[in-house]
């Protein structure tokens, strides 16, 4: 049953009734000889009315079982900015025929037909280019459809969650399956609001009553229902149904594509997973990518995509590639592997519980990297597939990493130290094409559906195989290279890696290093610690030990839980040292705590082996000089040094225990992390008096801003976090080096060392201007009975009041307000007006270092607490 199409009612929450008109449309297809009118959102007439010529126009199509109305907020925006006399764009926001308030035809509409409509309505409109599409849902569909038929008009595409692919043999998402089942679809989506209800209820945080309400409106009777039927029963599930052909022309056409794209994405989505969205950035490997980590289906709703599209619309998309010879000459990471690949000598060592000693050649690993490199290519691993690897440290990792290194697949760290729910999130954002595991990441891939063809260390019998979804076995990969060859190496700007960031200030990100950087990493740690081949590293921390064959050195790594970095006993790093005869140790802060408490349990034989370590490394948290000097016990002749780093680039600075104690005598506050480290560089960005730093990047002393880095050995970027590398690269030097806003903040002194004094969303703005909270904790930990402490803010913005809250030692029985006779003597111990004084058993940390403390939950809980609430562990 047909019916005309029609305004929306005003009062609609965020929709301006000045943008929304009808239009009448010549029809093509099955509506060939008729006239359809369409309802749509446009900002073209009234930006005439203001006199303002758009740069182009943004074509916004929705998806089922939304309409137009989801396009309101860059609608709104779009405009605004246009008043206020920057860039204008016109956005058309179409309600698509038979949904929204466009007219309801009774008419059968494929997604060939749907692509038909939209041109037909363009050319009514008489758009010219440029035109940027942007679509959500089965929306993206029908624009990407639409921009590959108008190369001469396209200048941009851009994409919320959507998908022009499914893979053969997936089934499609289960709300869809269910949906269009026989019995359940007219059920579902017709006759009832469930479909309609379902989808707005997958909005985060939840909509309010008004916005469901307005996006219900057009859909009010089972008549005006029924293109969510048909848009659900047009889903192509396999070749045979009408619409398949129309979808394979459409993705065909995107791999085409070579305009500038914009991707989106809400990984909470149960119909368009990150599935799809690798396959998009298959298709167009130009794209910018954004995922939202906690979005979901309804992402224009869950996040402010307005303000994303706006700014990349704004954004140059023609930069120049690099001139050659820019960069130094490069040597691959694996040429010091190359060179003694007929040496004998041990080059890796895993120590086994029980004293077991695992020792590997340089000739051994060689062989092995080689094998295992030509079969992952002759069982279909290309250069550029992300390679997950779910192995603990130790010969086995440190082969696979190299192997897939030689071949320029791209190596995905994402360490059990993130714990299995970190773990998952950063697998699932990374996607990759193949997880190679041990038999308990292999269980957890198949339970929590990681994606990706498993490989298995071990083998395993053919049932569990098959139930986990392993294809092949390490051994499999070895039999199948040992009869192939190597394929070229990747080339030095080839993406070579993606580690994961330890969480500790929200979602791990993925940091993408190319080949040329790992390599230059490798150089400013043998140049400034002068490793040599002689010189052998035991390491708790893997990123380091995995750089041995790299360095040309015997690496080595003790006897520990590697996703807990405070099992590492003093005793381990003996056997380790005394295994290797290693002179350089490198542990993480949290291992150090450990390690010097088990130092009464060493030997005799145990302080001889720790006597010849002669270089000492802590990196990933500030050390204290008290646990450094505790440290520096254990290994008497080691000079102790606490390089600052960060997995965006692993050492900037560097300070030995000395320095550390000549600090001491210096006025400054914070953290003091050394100078930088050869090429290195170091600005300032100041805070302004709300907290931001918005100051311009200079090497000022004593001004307190964001510590900006700059290294060769830098990361090319952030993985699939477009908005994040912006932001991280914001307001930087224009000085044709690349730059890194760390998120921390400190200072420089008048010598030009840097003083880290927190993070930035840990800045307490309080009515007096910005207090970094590492000065204060440090003050407040020179009382006797404060094991450790952290400064955070309660109150409103602007009026901040900071509170202690520590851990005791004897520790304290429980959390609440500390003893009055220690609150008194840490009030008098700082000059920082304290609110209150807080005890806690033991402080909320990061899961990989066990060192890192979450000030952000620390407040919200103080908040609680001073509020009235019964104190709880934090």
């Amino acid at each position: 049953m047909s019916s005309p199409a029609a305004l929306p009612s005003e009062g609609l929450p965020g929709l301006d009734p000045r943008f929304s008109r009808l239009v009448a449309v010549p029809g093509r297809g099955a509506d060939e000889g008729m006239t359809r009118t369409w309802h749509i959102l446009d900002t073209g007439p009234e930006l005439a009315r203001l006199g303002v010529s758009p740069r182009g126009t943004v074509l916004a199509v929705h998806g089922n079982p939304t309409w137009s109305y989801l396009w309101r907020s860059i609608v709104a925006r779009s405009f605004a900015a246009a008043e206020a006399g920057e860039p204008a764009w016109r956005v058309v926001a179409v309600d698509q025929l038979d949904m929204g308030f466009s007219e309801r035809t009774d008419v059968v509409r494929p997604l060939a037909q749907r692509v038909a409509d939209l041109a037909a309505l363009t050319d009514t409109l008489g758009l010219t280019g440029p035109v940027v599409t942007l679509g959500h849902d089965w929306g993206g569909v029908i624009s990407l459809g639409w921009a590959v038929d108008h190369p001469e008009l396209l200048a941009g595409v851009a994409l919320l969650n959507t998908a022009v692919h499914h893979p053969e043999g997936v089934p499609i998402p289960a709300p869809l399956r269910l949906a269009g089942a026989r019995g359940v679809l007219a059920a579902s989506t017709v006759q009832t609001t469930a479909f309609l209800d379902t989808t707005l209820a997958l909005a985060s945080p939840a909509l309010t009553p008004e916005v469901k309400a307005a996006f219900r409106a057009p859909y009010g009777t089972a008549e005006r229902r029924r293109a969510i039927g048909g848009f659900v029963a047009d889903i192509p599930v396999d070749a045979r149904h009408e619409s398949f052909a129309e979808l394979q022309r459409i993705a065909d056409g995107v791999s085409r594509l070579t305009v500038p794209a914009l991707m989106l994405w809400g990984p909470r989505d149960p119909i368009f997973s990150d599935r799809y969205l690798d396959d998009l950035v298959e298709r167009m490997p130009q794209a910018d990518v954004h995922r939202f980590e906690g979005a979901g289906h309804l992402i224009a709703e869950d996040r402010d995509y307005a303000a994303a599209v706006l700014t990349w619309l704004a954004e140059p998309h023609d930069e120049e590639p690099p001139a050659e010879g820019t960069e130094a000459a490069w040597t691959p990471l694996w040429e010091r592997l190359d060179a003694r690949r007929t040496d004998d000598a041990t080059a890796v060592i895993e120590m086994g519980a029980a004293g077991v000693v695992r020792r590997v050649s340089w000739r051994q690993l060689d062989d092995r990297v080689r094998t295992l490199a030509a079969g992952l290519t002759a069982l279909g691993v290309r250069r550029g597939d992300r390679v997950s690897l779910l192995v603990p440290p130790g010969p086995t990792l440190t082969a696979i990493i190299y192997a897939c290194l030689r071949i320029g697949a791209v190596v995905v760290v994402a360490d059990a130290g993130l714990g299995l729910k970190g773990l998952t999130r950063a697998v699932r954002g990374a996607w990759p094409d193949v997880v190679i595991g041990e038999l308990p990441g292999l269980t957890a891939a198949r339970v929590l559906g990681w994606p990706g063809l498993r490989i298995s260390v071990p083998t395993l019998p053919a049932v569990t195989a098959r139930a986990l979804g392993i294809r092949h076995s390490l051994a499999d990969v070895t039999r199948v290279g040992a009869a192939a060859d190597l394929p070229p190496g990747p080339g030095p700007d080839d993406p070579a890696a993606i580690l994961f960031t330890s969480g500790s200030t929200g979602p791990a990100k993925g940091v993408a290093y190319t080949h040329r950087q790992l390599s230059a990493l490798r150089d400013i740690l043998a140049a400034h610690f002068d490793v040599s081949p002689g010189t052998g590293l035991v390491t708790g921390f893997a990123p380091f030990a995995l750089l041995g064959p790299a360095l040309g050195t015997l690496s080595v790594t003790p006897d520990m839980d590697v996703s807990a970095p405070r099992t590492l006993t003093a005793s381990a790093v003996a056997a380790a040292v005394r295994a290797s005869q290693a002179r350089i140790v490198f542990l993480s802060p949290a291992a150090i705590l450990n390690v010097v408490a088990s130092a009464d349990a060493l030997t005799a034989d145990d302080r001889a082996a720790l006597a010849g370590v002669a270089t000492f490394l802590s990196t990933g948290a500030p050390i204290s000089e008290a646990l450094l000097t505790a440290a520096a016990r254990v290994m008497p002749n080691a000079t102790a040094h606490t390089p600052y780093g960060m997995t965006e680039c692993l050492l900037v600075t560097d300070i030995t225990l000395d320095g550390i104690r000549a600090a001491t005598e210096a006025p400054d506050a914070g953290v003091c992390v050394g100078s930088p480290i050869g090429a290195n560089r170091i600005r300032i960005s100041a805070l302004d008096s709300d907290g931001r730093a918005t100051g311009d990047p200079a090497e000022t002393p004593g001004v307190l801003g964001e510590i900006l880095v700059s290294a060769r050995h830098l990361k090319d970027h952030y993985d699939r976090l477009w908005l994040t590398d912006r932001e991280a690269s914001r307001q930087t030097p224009d000085d044709d080096a690349r730059w890194h806003r760390t998120g921390d903040v400190g200072h420089l002194d008048e010598g030009g060392r840097l003083w880290v004094e927190g993070r930035v969303p840990h800045v307490l703005v309080t009515a007096d201007g910005p207090l970094a909270p590492v000065g204060p904790e440090q003050q407040v930990e020179r009382v006797d009975g404060v094991r450790r402490a952290a400064v955070v803010g309660v109150g409103p913005h602007g009026l901040r009041q900071a509170v202690a809250v520590i851990e005791t030692t004897p520790a304290a029985a429980g959390p609440g307000l500390a003893a009055p006779e220690l609150a008194a003597r840490i009030r008098a111990a700082t000059d920082t007006p304290l609110v209150a004084v807080l005890a806690v058993p033991a402080l909320p940390t990061d899961i990989r270092h066990n060192s890192k403390i979450d000030r952000t939950r620390l407040s919200g809980w103080a908040e609680r607490v001073l509020s009235g609430e019964r104190p709880t562990a934090p």
